[in-house]
């Protein structure tokens, strides 16, 4: 008997077994389609993704939640919530007892369980509907915790209108997290969901509130006469229900990288994203229309996003509203040319004084110009790259190499986009390629990270992706140069950018298509751009008068905090050099310094200045000179005792803008008479046949005048230039004829090998 007793309640229990197997209950997380909510770091709702029937919800964990929401909770709906296995047989039992004496359900006798299983598989308010309840019950209690069923009731309870869950409603009625519920609030949403279309606060609020004091008074042996006396005096306000929509593009990206994750925790910072997206809302007011903005800031130490804003106003579809710019690649302009300078400290090219030629030049027929068709001559590396000058940047870029340049980028982690069917050249330094606002921004990351770049990270969960860029003194050296200008600039009122502690770099594409801002300090990397995402031209927009002051702005409302001081790393240290060779002064003679400056030196090298790119000749000769007069002399007429002087020749392409003072300097003395043969004219070089504001004209519809340029005095080879270009050599007294293709305004300047020059202005028509 007792074995046979044995046999069928272990049959019965295989059954129920297999049943259960065959009949799983439908626990969340196995829908097609289920509601996703994007969240910041500290639980904001950023964008709440409705299922197929538009339903919001929240997934929320417990200690997400006021504990006093779940002390009502379970003392209102389930008070052997913790205790029984799915189902209150007591409670069932006063439930039938009622039924049978009214004829109708008074109370369901339902568990927090049971209604678990039934807003996971609504079932008819019968008898078997309730069966099926109680053996779902069962199930869930089977296959889960009481923790995670509880988390489950939370997360889909009913709330009223589309709203599921109690960190649904607690944001959507009472604009804040469920953890953060009063005692009133808490009363509030544990009835709500028994009636939730005649509760709703927002709409009859006399009837939620009957509902919320009946709670409260359940309460009150467990809260004290006080908290539920204050708690009644609250009023019922629910604001007006809306979708949370903060980081709508970022939102949706995340979406889209967890298709089936309903809670998408991210690293926003609720507050900072807040203030970016008000700063670029307000900025639209002076912007012409369609143009749109994106912002990115990035925790250095972490690499975690803290605000992205892809679109100026995810409202307006006239600017593009849902096009992400923070992933669009576009033509960075002059942004990449940090990392140009930082890598040719590091492959030993120069140092942060090094001399380069702010004039124009020609580069195997690339002629680039400044950003206000103005020249400087001479010019130091930390004046070009802070002032952004276009034609140094691309004579460190021969230097360096093109494809040398991209490739350094790539190995630290930012890949440009060249055209199809591209390779570098030097247009790459001046916006040749393209670059993602979020890939410019994490390399950017470099310079207050050691050298080390990072991929920006949406989710605490995402693998630290990073790079080395540049060495820690070549990140240190470029940093300080667009901080503060450098190591004197830096001693001189502590500099501008050293007081905030921010250094950027501004970027314009060819015809104002992008603008660009990216900036870091200690703790964060922020970067700005600014355009129309249809790449049409914005003229007069450029990165230094629209992108820069937004960039400061955004540093003030995500990092006020006064910068502490900065100290250079072991690699760096100040030393003095001199121009024109750009060596250190203590190894060079004064004679040929013609200027001393103090520069940061990288692992104690200092470099010197580039070899001349229009004459052959050393940077440093020997002259000869009357040892009674000092008038200058060779052996072939000589009178008396010579001496050897050693002197230091400019670069030629800066020789035309040295001051008269660095010119007398650098150039040799006038010649002794017993050598007028090798002296040239009194007036030194000179342009002759043309004359200054000359006009040619062409003869009728004939070609176009062609000149014989020709030049009194000089020494040795004769270069030529128009406007800046070299257009021939010559041995000094030879002709060089040139033939004028289009009309227009010339500036034709002649240099010999002394250093000597001579300028005409002409028009040709």
């Amino acid at each position: 008997m007792i074995r046979a007793l044995r046999l069928t309640l272990a049959a019965v229990l295989a059954l129920l077994l297999l049943a259960d197997q065959l009949f799983p209950p439908p626990l969340p997380g196995r829908a097609a389609a289920q509601a996703q909510v994007v969240l910041a770091r500290d639980g904001t709702p950023l964008r709440a993704f409705p299922d197929r029937t538009h339903v919001w919800r929240h997934p929320v964990r417990l200690e997400e939640v006021s504990p006093r929401y779940l002390e009502a909770l379970i003392a209102f709906e389930d008070r052997s919530f913790w205790w029984h296995p799915g189902v209150n047989p007591w409670a069932l039992a006063r439930a039938g007892g009622q039924w049978l004496r009214h004829g109708r359900i008074v109370s369901g006798g339902s568990t927090l369980t049971m209604q678990v299983a039934r807003l996971l598989e609504p079932t008819p308010r019968t008898l078997v509907g309730k069966l099926r309840q109680i053996a779902r019950a069962l199930q869930l209690e089977l296959r889960c915790s009481k923790r995670e069923i509880l988390e489950i009731y939370l997360t889909y309870a009913p709330m009223g209108g589309v709203l599921e869950g109690v960190e649904a409603a607690s944001r959507a009625y009472l604009g804040k997290p469920a953890q953060r519920l009063s005692a009133s609030e808490a009363a509030l949403l544990t009835v709500l969901p028994q009636a939730p279309s005649l509760l709703r606060p927002d709409r009859y609020p006399e009837r939620a509130r009957q509902a919320r004091d009946k709670v409260l008074a359940r309460m009150l042996e467990r809260w004290g006469a006080a908290t539920i006396t204050e708690a009644r005096q609250e009023p019922v306000i629910a604001q007006t229900v809306r979708e949370p929509l903060l980081a709508p593009l970022f939102a949706e990206r995340l979406r889209r990288r967890n298709p089936g994750l309903a809670r998408i925790e991210t690293t926003l910072d609720a507050s900072a994203q807040q203030s970016v997206e008000q700063l670029l809302a307000a900025r639209l007011t002076v912007v012409p229309p369609r143009v749109s903005l994106a912002a990115l800031v990035v925790d250095n130490a972490t690499l975690e996003v803290r605000a992205y804003a892809g679109s100026a106003d995810f409202s307006d579809d006239e600017r593009f509203a849902h096009v992400d710019m923070v992933q669009a690649p576009r033509s960075p302009g002059s942004a990449l040319k940090p990392f140009l300078y930082g890598f040719a400290l590091d492959e030993g090219l120069i140092h942060s004084q090094s001399l380069l030629a702010d004039v124009p030049q020609s580069f195997a027929g690339y002629q680039p110009g400044n950003f206000q068709a103005s020249f400087s001559g001479p010019v130091s590396v930390s004046e070009a790259l802070q002032r952004s000058l276009n034609v140094p940047a691309v004579e460190v870029l021969e230097r360096l190499g093109a494809n040398r340049f991209v490739a350094l980028l790539r190995r630290g982690g930012l890949k440009l986009d060249l055209p199809r069917g591209a390779t570098p050249n030097l247009g790459v330094i001046l916006g040749g390629a393209a670059v993602s606002l979020e890939d410019l921004v994490g390399a950017y990351t470099a310079f207050a990270r050691g050298g080390i770049s990072g991929r920006p990270r949406y989710q605490v969960t995402a693998a630290h992706e990073e790079s080395r860029m540049l060495s820690e003194g070549a990140a240190f050296i470029v940093r300080d140069v667009l901080e503060s200008g450098g190591p004197v600039a830096r001693q001189v009122e502590g500099g501008l950018g050293v007081r905030r502690g921010i250094a950027w770099k501004t970027g314009t594409s060819f015809g104002f298509r992008d603008a660009w801002a990216v900036g870091v300090s200690d703790r964060f990397t922020v970067g700005v751009w600014v355009g129309r995402p249809d790449g049409t031209p914005n003229p007069g927009f450029f990165g230094a008068n629209i992108a820069a002051p937004l960039l400061v702005d955004i540093f003030s409302v995500v990092d006020d905090a006064p910068p502490p001081p900065r100290v250079p790393p072991a690699s760096v240290a100040e030393g003095r050099i001199c121009w024109p060779l750009g060596t250190r002064s203590e190894s060079t003679p004064r004679e040929l310094c013609h200027q001393e400056r103090t520069a940061w030196l990288l692992n104690g090298s200092a470099p010197p200045t580039f070899a001349d790119r229009l004459r052959d000749t050393a940077a440093r000769y020997t002259d000869y000179r009357d040892a009674t007069s000092g008038l200058r002399v060779r052996s072939a007429c000589a009178e008396g005792k010579m001496l050897a002087v050693a002197m230091a020749r400019w670069p030629a392409a800066v020789e035309p803008w040295l001051s008269s003072a660095l010119r007398e300097r650098a150039l040799p003395p006038a010649w002794a008479p017993a050598c007028a043969t090798a002296r040239g004219p009194e007036a030194g070089l000179r342009i002759v046949g043309i004359s200054d504001g000359e006009i040619i004209r062409r003869a009728g519809s004939g070609p176009p005048p062609e000149l014989r340029l020709a030049a009194r005095g000089g020494q040795h080879d004769l270069i030529w230039l128009l406007d800046g270009r070299p257009i021939g050599r010559v041995p000094a007294g030879a002709v060089l004829p040139y033939r004028f293709a289009e009309p227009g305004r010339y500036q034709i300047t002649v240099i010999d090998d002394a250093g000597y020059y001579d300028r005409v202005e002409i028009s040709v028509r």
